[in-house]
């Protein structure tokens, strides 16, 4: 461990090892360490016997529930975008090659007490029940021009500067009703809270036309993918990739020290006696615990069930968005759903999350809403953990940590914040032009 690296990152969570090959691939000396013996730090993958210990301290679930190494219950389930941002990281540092895909076969949208398919063009507006018969018009004209919509063709915006006018602006030329603004905002543009209508509407145009081209790539119900045995498998394709590019993983390195000098930089990282020299760290917030503040907390219940989630047209692998308009809250919720086709579960056997942003100290009242839509279930493990976000300057002490997890039960926020971290390290963008069909066979064949 005396060599001294261009980064070293603390941590195999999804963000520093999507990091840590997005740094490896671009030619840095990396070293990647982890204090636990598993890869996946927070976003680590349990099998059942490894869930009971956690959630319920001992290690005997009931045999009903079916064999312990079928099940690979993701702790931050999220589902990719087809187009999105992580599905361009994992083809342009060839992960891809790692992982199969299989399809999502439902996006829903909770509204007034009942769940809708989240209607994303101009045919699906027109069909839609959660419209009536003039709002479905209405629409349908704003879907068309969102399609149409192309930066750098002037006679597509319709005398519209979307990076000046605000989307509320934008909507109301449409004549949209709540109700409406609602979906679009919250299950489309998968917006967290309703800031973004008093934003630039180019940010929301962008993310309703990703959501639809990545709902047109494979012709299914959802614009979203998720690997077959779930998430545990990105950190262990990127742990490969990175020993491709001469990179050194390390599991169970106790304490992973991170060392600074008398400047407050930091240059390296104490495990074992041993000091690994870094030029740069890069880690979640355990790591260094000082130099993070708590921003607020996720409630969540993961449930086993033998069912799939009633009204989504038996979907076997599913995301709900219920908005935070329609419970009275500050922040939407989010039901996720995925099964044995996904082999994350024993065969007849579905994993359901219900997760948010929390409000009070009752998990167990607070998602009730989400809980009420799954129908019964064979098991429940309530849980609710701290977000932390960074306030350190790193610039002043070589460190880039990420942010904690937050409850979205998809990848864009995460992706977000990988960027912006690659950005501070590297001083540009990530190259994330590619062709995006290197993707979709493995999506295709199952």
């Amino acid at each position: 461990m005396d060599e001294e690296y261009d980064v070293i990152v603390l941590g195999t969570g999804l963000k520093e090892c999507i990091l840590s090959g997005l740094l490896s691939v671009d030619g840095l000396k990396v070293l990647h360490m982890d204090r636990n013996d598993y890869y996946g730090g927070e976003s680590t993958s349990l099998n059942l016997v490894q869930l009971w210990k956690r959630f319920k301290g001992n290690d005997k679930p009931p045999e009903n529930l079916g064999s312990s190494k079928e099940y690979n219950v993701d702790m931050v389930p999220k589902f990719m975008m087809a187009n999105g941002a992580l599905v361009r990281v994992l083809i342009h540092t060839s992960v891809t090659k790692y992982l199969n895909f299989k399809a999502v076969d439902g996006s829903f949208v909770y509204n007034k007490g009942k769940i809708y398919k989240v209607p994303a063009t101009d045919v699906e507006a027109l069909k839609s029940t959660l419209m009536g018969l003039f709002e479905k018009r209405r629409a349908r004209k704003f879907f068309i021009y969102v399609q149409d919509y192309e930066e750098d063709d002037p006679k597509s915006h319709e005398g519209l500067d979307l990076h000046k006018v605000t989307t509320k602006e934008v909507i109301s030329k449409y004549g949209l009703d709540d109700n409406t603004i609602d979906f679009i905002g919250h299950a489309l543009a998968l917006h967290r809270d309703d800031t973004y209508l008093n934003e630039p509407a180019i940010d929301t145009v962008k993310r309703m036309k990703l959501y639809a081209d990545s709902l047109a790539r494979f012709q299914g119900g959802s614009p979203y993918i998720y690997p077959l045995y779930g998430l545990a498998e990105l950190p262990q394709g990127f742990a490969r990739l990175s020993a491709v590019y001469g990179g050194t993983y390390m599991l169970a390195k106790p304490e992973c020290k991170v060392e600074f000098d008398e400047n407050g930089k930091a240059y390296g990282v104490t495990s074992e006696g041993e000091t690994a020299k870094g030029k740069k760290i890069v880690c979640d917030p355990s790591y260094l615990p000082d130099k993070v503040k708590k921003v607020g907390k996720v409630a969540r219940a993961i449930c086993i069930m033998s069912h799939p989630i009633p009204n989504t047209n038996d979907s076997h692998s599913v995301q709900i968005i219920l908005p935070q308009k329609q419970l009275g809250r500050k922040s939407d919720m989010y039901v996720f759903c995925c099964s044995y086709t996904h082999n994350v579960a024993p065969k007849g056997k579905y994993i359901a999350f219900v997760s948010t942003e929390a409000e009070t100290d009752n998990p167990q009242t607070e998602l009730k809403p989400g809980m009420d839509l799954l129908g019964p279930v064979d098991e429940t493990f309530f849980d609710i953990y701290d977000r932390y976000e960074p306030m350190n300057n790193h610039e002043e002490d070589n460190c880039f940590i990420s942010t904690s997890y937050d409850a979205t039960t998809h990848f864009e926020s995460t992706v977000d914040d990988v960027i912006s971290i690659y950005k501070k390290i590297t001083g540009k963008e990530p190259d994330l032009s590619v062709d995006l069909s290197a993707a979709s066979a493995a999506a295709e064949d199952n």
